[in-house]
């Protein structure tokens, strides 16, 4: 994607390798800090292997963790920044119910984060959301500033601005070695790049990609299921209506939780998701059939049944995602181990997207030897025992 009177080069400041949403938010950040930065992505833009594609993503600021409630703001105000600067609408508000048994520690937390006080009983619920129908018992909390953030336009709207600044976007070159020291070497199908400073988002491909590097990271790609259910009203969970965003917490039967958004991808047709799938090699992801219903379609159908009853209860249609989760499912955002001029943003684990202008920040401010705007500590390397592989 370098212009065509763009003189191709080979030295630059920073190398970012992977142009999903973090990578390109990485990248973003460095232009803007006026450095001259090369973005590589192994695929020919726009694509839909990685975890980075698709209309529509959830944007809240409810999270059970306080590190990641306490970034929301930034992210927030880094997403209105990016809608300014491109003229183009990124996030709708809509709300957002979290599902769950009273008491529940992580819906707990979720409200204490947000600082509200109003637990909805079913009658509430109903009445606020008559789409919604609790079960007895159950409880809801209400996170009012969440909504939908439109997430091919999003990416588009970052890798515009990137390139705006002076950035460097070179899709469909796939690396093939990464040789380290004060001067990282990148060889790709297209060509070798130098830099001083390497930023490797890539996504599934990550726990293959830094093998090569003496690293043995726990990540494990998932692919997922992402369905649509017909509404059988049409207009009932549109965007015109008052049908807010939903998620799931600590409910029997949906052990990994389950998210919705109102429809926005397919009119007439809601998204909901187990926020779960089963082990996959990225490469091979394409290659596997969408299979006959399984599990989770099944825990997805007993759950529509019983808690948004105005939807058919077999999905119209099914497309695929891929998670790349950690053991703990916080992210990996740290430097490597051994060459403190490579940095790691890795394991998103299917939540990352709306924090993704914070990650870019954070992986920038590590690339260029800077204080860190957050603490890092959830997200070390370290972390995880026997990390370190083969000696490079």
């Amino acid at each position: 994607m370098a212009a065509p009177s763009q003189p191709q080069k080979s030295t630059y400041d920073v190398i970012v390798i992977g142009a999903g949403i973090q990578g390109s938010f990485t990248a973003y950040h460095l232009a803007q800090r006026h450095k001259d930065t090369l973005l590589l992505e192994q695929f020919h833009l726009p694509h839909s292997r990685g975890s980075s594609h698709g209309q529509s993503r959830i944007i809240r600021s409810a999270y059970p963790q306080e590190y990641y409630s306490r970034m929301m703001p930034d992210c927030f105000r880094l997403w209105q920044q990016l809608e300014a600067e491109t003229g183009t609408t990124l996030y709708r508000q809509t709300g957002l119910v979290m599902l769950g048994p009273p008491g529940e520690p992580e819906l707990e937390a979720c409200r204490r984060n947000l600082g509200v006080d109003e637990v909805l009983d079913a009658a509430a619920l109903s009445r606020r959301f008559p789409s919604f129908r609790l079960q007895a018992g159950q409880v809801a909390v209400l996170d009012s500033t969440a909504g939908v953030l439109f997430a091919d336009r999003a990416l588009r709207a970052v890798q515009e601005v990137f390139r705006r600044h002076g950035g460097t976007l070179r899709d469909g070159e796939k690396v093939l070695s990464i040789q380290p020291g004060a001067t990282v070497t990148v060889t790709t199908t297209a060509g070798v790049y130098k830099a001083p400073r390497l930023i490797i988002t890539v996504g599934a491909w990550t726990g293959v990609f830094v093998e090569q590097l003496g690293l043995r990271l726990p990540l494990q790609p998932l692919r997922i299921n992402v369905c649509y259910w017909r509404e059988k009203q049409p207009g009932s969970a549109g965007l015109g209506s008052v049908s807010p965003c939903f998620l799931t917490l600590g409910l029997s039967q949906a052990p990994h939780g389950i998210y919705g958004l109102p429809s926005i991808e397919y009119p007439g047709l809601m998204k909901v998701c187990h926020h779960h799938g089963s082990p996959t090699d990225p490469e091979k992801r394409d290659q596997v059939p969408l299979s006959a219903p399984g599990p989770d379609i099944a825990i997805l159908s007993s759950f529509i049944s019983s808690y948004l009853p105005g939807l058919e209860t077999q999905p119209a249609v099914m497309e695929t995602c891929l998670y790349t989760n950690t053991p703990d499912e916080d992210f990996i955002l740290d430097r490597h181990p051994k060459f403190s001029n490579i940095v790691i943003g890795a394991g998103f684990s299917g939540h990352g997207f709306k924090l993704a202008p914070v990650v870019g920040k954070l992986l920038c401010e590590l690339s260029l030897g800077e204080e860190p705007s957050y603490n890092m500590a959830h997200f070390a390397i370290t972390r995880f025992p026997g990390v370190l592989g083969a000696a490079q």
